[in-house]
């Protein structure tokens, strides 16, 4: 994981990459989690025998599955060590490019678009990339809006 002293020493860093993530295992325990969760049952999540003949061969996890395993990508991707807490701000734009079929590994791989600084912190939009091993299509690419605060 990529350490940063002090998140000032970002604003230089805008278009460069800021790290990656740890793979992370997206199993049919954690999809089912996910469903009851949301309440979004639907089989091609949840019905692995009826998933292995529909469109994916498998049971695939959510689209939003995916997109909020975020955070948990973030925290092993890099690290401000100066800043004392973050807020999610919001998503510019999202896509899921392919599906994240059960038993699948994902890595998050993070791109610094923008720093605005604020009052005490500042604001971060990255693109993340959501990386889905032996795939040339990511699993998913958001542009994740984010403020810190040291």
């Amino acid at each position: 994981m990529k350490h940063y002293a002090h998140l000032a020493d970002l604003q230089a860093l805008v278009g460069q990459e800021l790290g990656h993530s740890d793979w992370l295992l997206v199993d049919q325990a954690r999809i089912d989690l996910f469903a009851q969760a949301t309440g979004d049952h639907q089989w091609i999540h949840t019905d692995p025998p009826r998933a292995a003949g529909g469109p994916f061969g498998a049971t695939v996890a959510h689209g939003f599955l995916t997109l909020s395993l975020l955070p948990a990508l973030f925290e092993t991707g890099f690290a401000i060590d100066d800043v004392r807490m973050g807020v999610n701000y919001g998503l510019n734009r999202v896509r899921f490019p392919a599906p994240v079929r059960s038993g699948s590994r994902l890595r998050g791989r993070f791109r610094l678009l923008s720093y605005e600084p604020l009052n005490g912190g500042a604001q971060l939009t990255v693109e993340s990339t959501i990386e889905l091993e032996g795939s040339a299509k990511p699993a998913c690419v958001a542009e994740s809006v984010s403020r810190r605060f040291i």
